[in-house]
């Protein structure tokens, strides 16, 4: 049963800002709704989780290789990719407040104020409604339930309609007499860049199908309703890879990706039961199979990734639009033919992962208030991230006892030693039981700390945020410790 911890989750994001992993975005001019920067810490971590993902996906694959295409994209793209048409979502305006709702997440949020049985009957007739776009039904089911705006308090809504969540801007210096001439979309996700680069990268690469292409970047989507602090914001970065197969194929590789990509989020040492897959009711245009890696975060479980079998969709569409060949000539023999294979479209199955949902999990799963017994029978509590070690944003923290002595001079060099190696922190400001426990409350997993002893047989004292244990280690050997340590 999953559950919703809505303190929490509270708990995090005040953590996150008091502690330097995000801001609220221009915060001194009151802010910007769902948009957010990341700080010192939460640049690193998230650095780290795409780090983590690039290499399992192109340096681990000897047939799945990196893009980096621009998030401005010729405008025909999203014509011929559909989100002109179907990239949009149901709306219901209130008519007292103004305010507007996107249809599915006012619903859910009126299930979370209800019994289990009961916000399950509502879910599943939501779905029902949804899959075939009866929105009418959808407004019954709102009316009949008292929904009601969390603003007026007032159930008087308005028809369900679509809107469209591509933002829109102007492409070039010079104004145009026609509206919507030099109109261009920011990206609202990353795979087109790929789809439109297929031949390119294909023929460059000397790729043989089947094989990936991978991309991490910005993407943009005006919601209406963002809401769950980073879970859902209006620019994010996605972590995609577009695996390109023969048809008739991409049923066995639409399963090997979605347990791989599951085997990847264990990898990083989150529990199994935290996880969960969901198959789509509804399946978008493109696709023949969808499901969503669910995480259960302290708000339930939501999704931070999608693994869909898109068939040929995309590169069928852009083939149609561009006017442009988008085939591949496979020499692989037919056994039932006796021939090559020959030219075709190829079908793609794609990962598509949200990194800062990714990042959200993490440091929600992280996130830990814990009370210490002391030896004299009172306790003491600290806050403790516990991040896995491999993609923490600190690996080792550099701390001398104190500030004279020469501890500060051995503390530097052993920085010095260490710093091509993996990230490090260097600080001498108040006592060391203050030292560990910020570093405790930003996720750094090894302390070590420079004494008088170290001075006399050059050994130093290594500390484990998990279990807070120490030992003496030479210094020599500092360097090796770490590094099997965040392996």
């Amino acid at each position: 049963m999953a559950t919703n911890d809505n303190n929490k989750f509270q708990a995090v994001i005040a953590h996150a800002k008091e502690y330097g992993f995000v801001f609220p975005s221009s915060e001194i001019y009151d802010g910007l709704s769902a948009v957010y920067d990341y700080g010192p810490w939460g640049s690193e971590l998230k650095k780290n989780i795409r780090d983590y993902w690039w290499k399992s996906m192109t340096q681990l694959h000897e047939n799945i290789v990196g893009i980096d295409a621009a998030i401005f994209m010729h405008p025909t793209t999203w014509k011929a990719s559909g989100h002109v048409d179907n990239f949009s979502d149901p709306m219901i305006d209130n008519k007292d407040s103004k305010k507007r709702y996107r249809v599915d997440h006012l619903i859910e949020a009126h299930a979370e104020t209800l019994s289990g049985e009961a916000a399950a009957a509502l879910l599943a007739s939501m779905d029902r409604l949804l899959s075939v776009d009866d929105f009418a039904g959808l407004k019954k089911l709102i009316e009949d339930n008292k929904i009601k705006c969390a603003i007026s308090g007032t159930g008087n809504w308005t028809d369900i309609r679509q809107f469209n969540l591509m933002f829109k801007t102007e492409f070039g210096a010079v104004a145009s007499e026609n509206e919507g001439d030099n109109m261009v979309y920011l990206r609202p996700e990353t795979a087109q860049g790929i789809f439109v680069n297929f031949l390119n990268v294909q023929k460059t690469a000397r790729m043989k199908i089947p094989f990936g292409i991978a991309q991490t970047g910005k993407a943009f989507r005006n919601e209406i309703v963002a809401r769950q602090f980073i879970f859902r914001m209006r620019e994010f970065e996605q972590m995609e890879m577009q695996f390109f197969v023969r048809p008739g194929t991409e049923g066995e590789w639409y399963k090997y990706w979605k347990q791989a990509r599951l085997q990847w989020h264990l990898s990083l040492g989150m529990p199994a039961e935290k996880y969960r897959y969901h198959d789509h009711v509804k399946l978008a245009h493109y696709a023949k199979e969808a499901c969503d890696i669910e995480f259960e975060f302290p708000i339930g479980f939501k999704e931070v990734e999608g693994i869909h079998s898109r068939s040929d969709y995309d590169l069928s569409q852009h083939q149609l639009y561009s006017k442009k060949k988008l085939q591949y000539y496979d020499n692989d023999i037919d056994e039932a033919t006796g021939k090559p294979y020959g030219n075709y479209v190829p079908y793609v199955v794609e990962t598509s992962i949200g990194l800062d949902r990714m990042f959200l999990s993490v440091l929600s799963h992280a996130y830990e208030e814990e009370t210490i017994p002391r030896e004299d029978g009172s306790s003491d509590s600290r806050t403790v991230l516990r991040i896995p070690a491999k993609i923490a944003p600190v690996k080792l923290a550099i701390l001398p006892l104190t500030k004279k002595d020469g501890l500060p001079e051995i503390a530097r060099d052993i920085m010095r030693s260490c710093q091509d190696e993996f990230y490090c922190f260097y600080e001498e400001k108040d006592t060391i039981g203050k030292r560990y426990r910020r570093m405790d409350a930003i996720g750094t997993p090894l302390c070590i700390t420079v004494d008088h002893q170290t001075k006399e047989d050059n050994t130093v004292t290594i500390r484990y945020r998990d279990t807070m244990t120490q030992e003496r280690l030479p210094i020599d050997k500092v360097v090796a410790l770490v590094k099997e340590k965040i392996r």
